[in-house]
């Protein structure tokens, strides 16, 4: 996947002129290079990164030059999500690199058709590799959970071999990347929302009962001062 950029001067507010234009304003950067700023055409940036995603080699082509970097982060507009800034990385193709890859989860599960929850526990797994081995995305058929207490983990990912060279997955291999649990019955939700927050009456009978053991430690205070010998006085006798 190709991205045509350009380098750009425009810095600071006056990127909003970027903006009007259709440019978003860009960094790259990379280790033992030195930053530049670019501007990016919108609508080609979003075909690629539809494409591409945070984990895919995209040739970003400037002027002459072409860059293998990786879309490493967006800043979007809290309010509109357009895009205002995009950092791109540029990687070493026979340097291996540790990224985080989305879980995609296909298929149906007759456990869930049954009334059943699927819980999605993991939405990334974290992975090293060659830029150019990283997967798109790992996919988990949950067709085969058909059970409750049925569960998918980690360790049962397939490995892409590319190059000769395995995808070395870092995140824990007994971690359970979704399973299924029954629903919770109504008495089950009540006892889990009177833990979480206790009532009106809950609190005072606390209370009350912090203040009896109070003045029993009060009580007993008194008694070990009354108990306690009287020191002697200075002097002589």
């Amino acid at each position: 996947m190709e991205l045509i950029v350009q380098k750009r001067e425009i810095l600071g507010r006056k990127v909003k002129d970027l903006r009007r234009q259709g440019l978003i304003p860009a960094e790259l950067y990379g280790r033992g290079l030195e930053n530049l700023h670019l501007a990016v055409p919108e609508k080609d940036f979003n075909k690629v990164f539809k494409q591409a995603g945070e984990n895919q080699v995209v040739q970003l082509k400037i002027d002459s030059q072409t860059r293998p970097v990786l879309i490493y982060e967006i800043d979007r507009d809290p309010v509109t999500d357009e895009i205002i800034n995009i950092d791109f990385y540029q990687v070493r193709l026979d340097e291996e690199i540790k990224v985080r890859v989305p879980v995609e989860f296909i298929g149906e599960s007759a456990a869930v058709k049954a009334g059943n929850i699927l819980v999605k526990a993991i939405q990334e797994i974290e992975v090293e590799a060659l830029p150019g081995n990283i997967p798109q995305s790992f996919i988990v058929d949950i067709s085969k959970l058909a059970e409750v207490g049925q569960s998918f983990y980690i360790k049962d990912l397939p490995l892409r071999q590319a190059q000769g060279k395995s995808i070395k997955i870092l995140s824990e291999p007994e971690s359970v990347i979704a399973t299924i649990q029954a629903p919770i019955t109504e008495e089950e939700e009540k006892i889990l929302e009177e833990r979480a927050v206790p009532g009106v009456e809950a609190v005072k009978v606390e209370t009350e009962e912090k203040k009896a053991e109070r003045e029993v430690t009060k009580d007993k205070d008194k008694e070990k001062v009354a108990e306690a010998p009287a020191p002697k006085p200075d002097g002589k006798s």
